[in-house]
């Protein structure tokens, strides 16, 4: 088994040509072309490849990355507001003991 990676421009609009899969000297199990429109090499998983650029990728990450620092953001308010809500509450509370009702003496 084996596949054909066709020519291609990479991601400094140089041509690469088209090469087979597994490649000469390069791993068996890589018999599937693999990679993005721009950057293409073999490998094993036949759902590997593509259909988009490489930088594509990066705006993903850029993303993800944004995301998640905005949800650390409010996720770091919100333990502040419980910290500072908790503070008040301790420090507010009456400090004198209540009468507990009747004391018990021993005779």
């Amino acid at each position: 088994m084996s596949a054909e990676c066709s020519s291609y421009l990479n991601a400094d609009k140089v041509l690469v040509s088209g090469f087979s899969c597994p490649r000469a000297g390069g791993d068996a199990r890589a018999v599937y072309c693999c990679g993005f429109q721009d950057v293409k090499y073999c490998c094993d998983d036949p759902h590997s490849f593509f259909p988009y650029e490489h930088s594509y990728m990066w705006w993903l990450s850029v993303g993800a990355l944004v995301g998640l620092s905005i949800a650390a953001v409010v996720l770091f308010a919100f333990i502040i507001t419980v910290c500072v809500l908790c503070y008040l509450f301790i420090s507010t509370k009456p400090r004198s003991k209540l009468d507990a009702g009747l004391s018990l003496q021993m005779a």
